[in-house]
């Protein structure tokens, strides 16, 4: 599969780096599925960066031809208009129906080529104004971590692109690959795009906040346990209250939430490398029951575990082809 990442003049290396580590992270395992991974200038080269060195590309924009992904991965923070030779590579990437995908500013040279007319989709949270006001068919979610809506994504800014890319890579090669990748590069191996773009203090500082942790760490080990917010409040010597204030300003989310996420994760995992049965992985996931495990499955993820095992194992032999 050819992912193809579009750089331009004045670009930050850390956004061209992050669609390049997710997706040129596994070439050199030969049990992962494997990306063809082509940098594309947008500009002539060299490009400049604000690091201090220049990036020269093998490929212009005619390396879009062909992929089958096309990542803006960022965009000047001007939001200026991005040139027409662009704008005509990302209309007819999309017509050759590549999935396209615009990571923080990104999604303004998207919305610009029409890509996002009629879509939800998501920017850095200080250019969510602008892009609403610029891009009026566009349906600006100024708070999620990323979008997904009829084949194109989008994300917030900065760390949130790793998010978009380990969720793309989620899609494309199943749980395990992403949860592989993303503990090669020290991330969380999944934030649901609903997830809040703003977390006021995102790493333990102090020794509570240690504690606090290690019970996440605990719940994480223990997913098929009944976990109750007082008795997880008692263990980090937190009131309920504090604990669930806490939780959200550590996690952007709510403790329910992310306990589900988590457990779909494991079962989404399970699915994909092993032979249990639905009612044991619903089991060990901390669903219960098969019922209840079908009916989250379908909420979040639209299809039914069945189907997903399924899809999975013909995407494996298609990339083992």
């Amino acid at each position: 599969m050819t992912v193809a990442v579009i750089a331009f003049d004045g670009m930050t290396p850390f956004h061209l780096s992050v669609p390049c580590l997710v997706f040129g992270a596994q070439t050199d395992e030969t049990d992962l599925p494997h990306f063809h991974v082509r940098v594309c200038a947008a500009d002539a080269v060299p490009l400049r960066t604000p690091a201090g060195f220049t990036i020269a590309p093998e490929f212009g924009l005619e390396g879009l031809d062909g992929a089958d992904i096309v990542i803006m991965p960022a965009w000047h923070d001007d939001c200026r208009d991005a040139p027409a030779l662009l704008v005509q590579a990302l209309q007819g990437a999309q017509r050759r129906g590549a999935r396209m995908v615009g990571l923080c500013l990104g999604a303004f040279p998207l919305a610009q080529a029409g890509l996002l007319d009629g879509k939800s989709a998501t920017t850095h949270w200080g250019m969510a104004d602008a892009l609403a006001a610029r891009h009026g068919k566009v349906r600006v979610e100024r708070d999620m971590l990323y979008v997904d809506d009829g084949g194109v994504l989008t994300s917030a800014g900065v760390a949130a692109g790793l998010d978009c890319c380990l969720y793309l890579l989620r899609q494309l090669a199943g749980a395990e690959v992403a949860n592989r990748v993303a503990r090669r590069l020290l991330v969380a191996p999944h934030r649901q795009g609903g997830q809040a773009q703003f977390i006021e203090r995102p790493l333990p500082v102090s020794g509570s906040e240690g504690r606090f942790a290690e019970v996440l760490a605990c719940v994480t080990a223990s997913l098929g346990m009944a976990h109750s917010i007082d008795a997880l409040a008692a263990r980090a010597a937190m009131s309920r209250r504090n604990f669930t204030r806490h939780f959200r300003q550590a996690t952007g989310t709510s403790f329910k939430q992310w306990l589900l996420n988590q457990r779909l994760a494991h079962a989404q995992g399970m699915l994909e490398k092993s032979e249990a049965s639905i009612d044991v992985v619903a089991q060990e996931a901390g669903f219960g029951t098969a019922l209840s495990l079908r009916q989250h499955f379908r909420a979040s993820l639209q299809t039914s575990p069945s189907a997903y095992r399924k899809l999975f194992r013909e995407k494996l032999v298609r990339s083992t082809e």
